[in-house]
């Protein structure tokens, strides 16, 4: 493949990337970080998962970029009560033939949204990683394959305890990326009223870009952005650091590795670059690996963060000579 190439695809996606991003803002206002990433991820063929308190338009989010992208959407929420099959689906009888006949559940889609996935059980949740692992689900050991492009997009709220279960390490594993919205500026607060007072309803119309054949042209384009083996061995290096890293019993997996890389391609394509420089990989390191630590009782108890955790490790390991000041493709 040629660097002619990757710079071409890149700058059709930076184009098609700033139109996305622009509609959606129509209707989300001040969450430019967060969006960007969330749209990169997606372009990287990974989930997202929000984790903030409620109200912050994370639901909304996620519906205008499915709008925007041209998926179908749906919306799961998520309860204590609620069954592995009213995610996946399940066999029903069917009268009038007199067998049991397959009807899918809300998983079946383009993009799905998990409300408040820490409100359901354990089981419940599992009943997800199949899907975010294979674009598969299995029901009564028969195999259906989910639509092409599958995305799962969830939201977790972390100040409430009380009837809610902590997502596991596998379960959180699956996530490329752990975002966190943030309260909005003064400013951005006064613009999300205001943009609720404009167009009179509750409910934002976000027209499609693109459509799904385009956004699988995306992903495939994404795939062909350049990596220098050099930089691939700084990511490498920046995820075995949390394996050993104070405070930490269980660092990030080489699925860790393999994140930092595909969404800094995506970031790199949404920028107009045919190449992957550090600084993407720094930019993306904490939502990227924070939420695959695990640490030490100690570390919780004394008030510990894993994104300091990543910060520092970001901050301590070097940059790789070659690719420290990489500002063009070497042949």
């Amino acid at each position: 493949m040629s660097t002619e190439q990757s710079r071409d695809d890149a700058v059709d996606i930076a184009d098609t990337a700033a139109r996305v991003l622009a509609r959606v803002r129509t209707a989300v206002v001040g969450m430019d970080e967060p969006l960007t990433l969330a749209l990169a991820t997606i372009l990287a063929g990974g989930h997202v998962l929000f984790e903030d308190v409620p109200g912050l338009g994370k639901t909304l989010a996620a519906r205008s970029l499915a709008a925007a992208l041209g998926l179908d959407f749906r919306r799961l929420q998520c309860t204590p009560d609620m069954l592995p099959g009213d995610v996946t689906g399940s066999f029903v009888y069917a009268p009038d033939t007199g067998d049991f006949r397959f009807r899918p559940g809300p998983i079946f889609t383009g993009l799905l949204l998990a409300d408040e996935i820490n409100r359901t059980t354990p089981k419940t949740q599992s009943a997800m990683l199949e899907a975010m692992a294979e674009r598969q689900v299995t029901v009564e050991g028969r195999r259906y394959a989910l639509p092409d492009p599958f995305h799962v997009i969830a939201t977790s709220n972390p100040i409430e305890y009380e009837g809610t279960y902590a997502l596991p390490e596998a379960q959180l594993d699956r996530f490329m990326v752990r975002l966190s919205v943030g309260y909005p500026e003064p400013e951005n607060e006064a613009g999300i009223v205001q943009e609720r007072i404009r167009r009179q309803q509750e409910h934002a119309e976000v027209d499609a870009v693109i459509g799904t054949a385009e956004l699988r042209a995306i992903q495939a384009a994404v795939e062909r952005i350049h990596v220098e083996d050099d930089l691939i061995r700084y990511a490498v290096h920046l995820t075995r650091a949390t394996r050993t890293a104070p405070n930490v019993a269980v660092g990030a997996s080489p699925r860790g590795s393999q994140a930092l890389i595909l969404l800094a391609r995506a970031l790199a394509a949404i920028e107009g670059r045919g190449f992957v420089r550090p600084d993407d990989v720094k930019r993306i390191a904490v939502p990227v690996l924070a939420h695959r630590l695990t640490l030490t009782p100690q570390a919780w108890a004394q008030g510990v963060d894993p994104v300091s955790v990543v910060a520092g490790v970001v901050g301590a390991t070097p940059v790789p000579p070659t690719v420290a000041d990489a500002g063009t493709i070497r042949a």
